[in-house]
């Protein structure tokens, strides 16, 4: 199939969504109205499932930002006007960060294969792999290994959010904020919760203060709740 005919094909199955949602005479009305948007979903552009559709919230009730790896950067001006956007205009009350089990992104950065201009992006992440790698090396399986690399770099996601001034400074003028560190499976589309929650600028500067902490084992899955 060439390219005309692939987005040929996505304006058809548009066209067939739209009609579908004609059953429900309400659905655009509902989509279009007004909405507190109350989470900033830091998620990776590599996963399959959105935060609206793991958490069945309703359009509007999310604001998404993704990047390869839900990496949150401190100098990034893409990832900062996201963070500014929802923090001083939407005035989000949780930020998100979600990783995704079966990564391909993480299996890159523990990769040693050159990947020109994404190596770059990649560089905190094989620092982070490279911080653990006597624990990283005890995993056999190359996919558990990569699965274990996203669990540690979602707390080291939230260890950058905690350390933001931006995200400071909102609890400085004392608005309602908290950081959540999750990540989900493909195969099941639970999430699983960390327990990386900071929720204060006394938690935050005790979790950015001392060493980077690792996210906990992998364990039996459990949905997280707001």
């Amino acid at each position: 199939m060439n390219r005309q005919g692939m987005t040929e094909d996505l304006l058809t199955s548009n066209m067939a969504w739209v009609a579908g949602r004609y059953e429900d005479s309400e659905f655009f009305k509902r989509t279009a109205a007004a909405r507190q948007t109350d989470y900033l979903w830091l998620g990776c552009a590599d996963s399959r499932l959105t935060g609206q559709e793991l958490t069945g919230l309703p359009p509007g009730a999310i604001f998404h930002h993704t990047n390869p790896g839900n990496l949150a950067p401190p100098l990034d001006v893409g990832f900062l006007s996201s963070l500014q956007f929802s923090l001083e205009v939407l005035k989000v009350r949780h930020v998100v960060v979600c990783g995704h089990y079966g990564c391909g992104v993480m299996a890159a950065a523990l990769s040693n294969t050159p990947i020109d201009l994404l190596d770059r992006w990649l560089g905190p992440v094989r620092a982070l792999a490279s911080r653990h790698a006597e624990a990283l090396e005890t995993i056999m399986d190359p996919g558990a290994r990569a699965n274990r690399l996203c669990e540690l770099n979602v707390t080291a996601q939230l260890v950058n959010l905690a350390g933001n001034p931006l995200v400071q400074d909102a609890w400085r003028r004392g608005q309602s904020l908290t950081l959540h560190g999750w990540i989900h499976s493909a195969a099941d589309g639970l999430l699983r919760d960390l327990e990386t929650t900071i929720s204060s600028l006394k938690q935050a500067m005790s979790f950015v203060g001392g060493p980077v902490p690792e996210a906990p084992p992998r364990r039996t899955a459990r949905r997280a709740s707001s």
